[in-house]
């Protein structure tokens, strides 16, 4: 009943679509689609992801910039060898914003000798503040955390050191603190235990003294976690304990253990336990798990000197398990 309020062509349009009920449309977004787009609209959608533009591919889109400004200047352009690659480097990826770089270049040039030229120094202070993609709280900031800490899982400083540089260069401080954090319990964790005191030690520095010294204390975090002896055993402990938590396997706590406070008047209970302090080496042999997963295991000796020297000493004290 509608389509009487449209004029005859608009009509015959709309009855077309109708018909054929065909309809494409485009659209762009800087956020991941998959977390701002709705389920309905990205399940009849097809996504294409656009990646940063390589130095070397923009540096003919410089140039072709850089031939029509000279086509509409005024006075005769020219510009030094380096002007182009420094413009294409700094420009972050992104080709619109190397055009725009050109364009702010021959707008800030000088008149000499009757011409304009572009020089290095100008291009360079154009891309003092790189231009490097990052989206606080997107895509890039999560791919730059995770690069910094696999690169610190890895034992490889020079990338570690590089990843935290983007976020220096971003002035981020929080995100690679985090991570720094994590890294030295998951990963060095009791190869090294002293590992996360000095980091935490190096992130209250940073962010006591802020940008730019701050990097100084980050990179001493970043080059210790790097090359510090590497073990997941406190990760893969508490993530196994965990899942036997969540899957709902334990039971009561062992009578030895309970707190015999709670108990209810008149209903106290021996409970049995054993003071650890009052036997030799500080340890006796009782039962702490609940009994449906007392042979549970979770933590596992890493390989490296700390916990193989904790583990033959436990050995000679507790003999076999």
């Amino acid at each position: 009943d509608e389509i009487q309020y449209f004029n005859k062509k608009q009509q015959q349009s709309l009855l077309e679509f109708m018909e054929n009920g065909s309809l494409t449309l485009i659209a762009s977004t800087t956020e991941n689609p998959f977390f701002y787009v709705y389920n309905a609209l990205l399940s009849r959608s097809s996504v294409f992801e656009f990646k940063s533009v390589p130095a070397e591919e923009i540096r003919p889109a410089v140039l072709r910039a850089l031939e029509i400004m000279k086509s509409r200047t005024p006075l005769p352009l020219t510009w030094e060898p380096e002007v182009p690659a420094l413009v294409a480097q700094g420009c972050g990826g992104d080709v619109r914003k190397s055009i725009n770089a050109v364009e702010l270049l021959c707008e800030a040039a000088v008149p000499k000798d009757g011409t304009l030229l572009l020089t290095e120094a100008d291009a360079k202070a154009l891309s003092q503040r790189s231009a490097m993609r990052y989206d606080r709280g997107g895509d890039a900031m999560y791919d730059a955390a995770s690069a910094l800490h696999k690169s610190i899982r890895g034992s490889d400083p020079d990338a570690a050191l590089h990843y935290l540089a983007r976020f220096l260069e971003a002035g981020d401080l929080i995100t690679p603190c985090r991570r720094l954090l994590c890294a030295a319990s998951e990963d060095v964790g009791l190869a090294y235990p002293q590992a996360i005191t000095i980091v935490k030690s190096c992130v209250d520095t940073a962010m006591q003294l802020g940008l730019p010294e701050a990097q100084l204390p980050l990179a001493q975090a970043a080059i210790l976690l790097a090359t510090a002896p590497k073990s997941n055993s406190v990760c893969t402990g508490i993530m196994s304990a965990w899942a036997d938590v969540k899957a709902g396997r334990g039971g009561d706590v062992p009578r030895e253990l309970q707190n015999v406070h709670a108990d209810s008047a008149g209903l106290e209970r021996e409970q049995g336990y054993k003071y650890p302090h009052n036997y030799g080496h500080h340890w006796v042999r009782q039962q702490y798990l609940p009994d449906a997963i007392k042979n549970a295991r979770y933590y596992h000796y890493g390989d490296n000197k700390t916990e193989q020297a904790a583990k033959s000493y436990w050995e000679k004290i507790k003999g076999p398990q």
